[in-house]
């Protein structure tokens, strides 16, 4: 568990804001070959048997919310927009990381001091927001940080009690680390089917790099790994799951009914923790360009409960990630004849 936990917490912290995600493949050592496509994302090719054996693809996606820089002021602060569905109220005095290259700048989400607002301030929107870099003029900004720059929160990862884990970035990297420990767990099945693994990009502006990649592949078969909402005291339980209670198994109508039944089955009879969650249409997640690729692709969406979703303090616990794995390579050896 403390292994498979370093490796999460390795990916957790690589910045990774959507169009900027290069870095994060740098993590895995796998020994399968590789390829980048030109959207960014990455496709290993766990094995192949032949053209007319089915094809299971297994996808994560690897970019993370953030912010970016859209101008300076005359004072030297930067102005900023959101990259993806970023939580406007934890951005005001937030300590954020500004990145140019291999360079990265500290700075501090500017925020009125109490004393110098009105009691009944709304939350400003992130575009009326600026960071302080510790310049005092735009010419001195501009010498070091351009224009489309990406910045991502600066904060420590932390074990909570419990053995529970906080720390930013983990919508999407704990589902990159299962889907590619779930490959490694069925490359020594010896499925009768190919595998392929898919870390995309772009997700939470559009899914763009699954929605190209999965055309690429051409996979019949698609399990999807992604996070959802996990219960707190501020939240409606009915659309969320419970933390430590399992994989949230996805029903949606965009999700294949087959392969949704046999993973609810599958999670019973061999007691892997789970528990539905139920969408009405679209899932929000790479599920939904992957299976209207080509001429369709037959998907399954696999999540982690997770707190705190789209800020810099996400919380999990490994347990859910674990069964996440083991449904997949058991749903893998039953669906795929694999052998023990």
């Amino acid at each position: 568990m403390e292994e498979f936990m370093n490796l999460v917490e390795k990916m957790a912290q690589i910045p990774g804001v959507s169009g900027c995600e290069d870095g994060v493949q740098d993590v895995f050592y796998w020994p399968w070959p590789w390829k980048r496509t030109p959207l960014g994302s990455y496709i290993y090719t766990v094995q192949e048997k032949g053209p007319n054996a089915p094809h299971l693809l297994l996808e994560a996606h690897m970019d993370q919310i953030g912010l970016v820089v859209t101008g300076i002021t005359e004072e030297g602060f930067l102005r900023v927009a959101g990259v993806g569905g970023i939580d406007r109220g934890v951005l005001p005095a937030a300590q954020v990381q500004v990145h140019v290259g291999k360079r990265v700048f500290p700075g501090v989400v500017c925020t009125v001091p109490p004393h110098l607002s009105k009691e009944n301030d709304d939350l400003p929107q992130v575009e009326d927001l600026a960071v302080d870099v510790g310049f005092s003029s735009k010419e001195q900004t501009e010498e070091k940080i351009p224009v489309g720059s990406r910045i991502t929160f600066l904060q420590e990862p932390s074990e909570l009690l419990n053995g529970r884990y906080t720390s930013q970035g983990l919508d999407n990297r704990a589902g990159c680390v299962a889907v590619m420990i779930a490959a490694q767990a069925l490359s020594e099945l010896s499925l009768n089917c190919s595998i392929s693994v898919l870390l995309s990009t772009l997700e939470e502006v559009g899914e763009q790099g699954a929605a190209t990649a999965a055309r690429m592949i051409a996979p019949t078969h698609a399990i999807i790994v992604d996070v959802s909402f996990a219960h707190t005291p501020d939240a409606r339980r009915s659309q969320c799951g419970e933390m430590a209670k399992g994989v949230m198994i996805g029903i949606s109508p965009i999700l294949d009914n087959d392969m949704t039944n046999a993973m609810c089955r599958i999670a019973k009879e061999h007691e892997i923790p789970w528990q539905p969650e139920v969408m009405g249409g679209r899932t929000g997640t790479d599920s939904d360009a992957i299976a209207v690729a080509n001429a369709g692709v037959a998907c399954s969406l696999l999540s982690i409960p997770l707190r705190y979703m789209h800020t810099p303090v996400e919380v999990i616990d490994p347990k859910d990630i674990h069964s996440v794995v083991d449904l997949i390579a058991t749903y893998g050896r039953e669906k795929f004849g694999g052998a023990l």
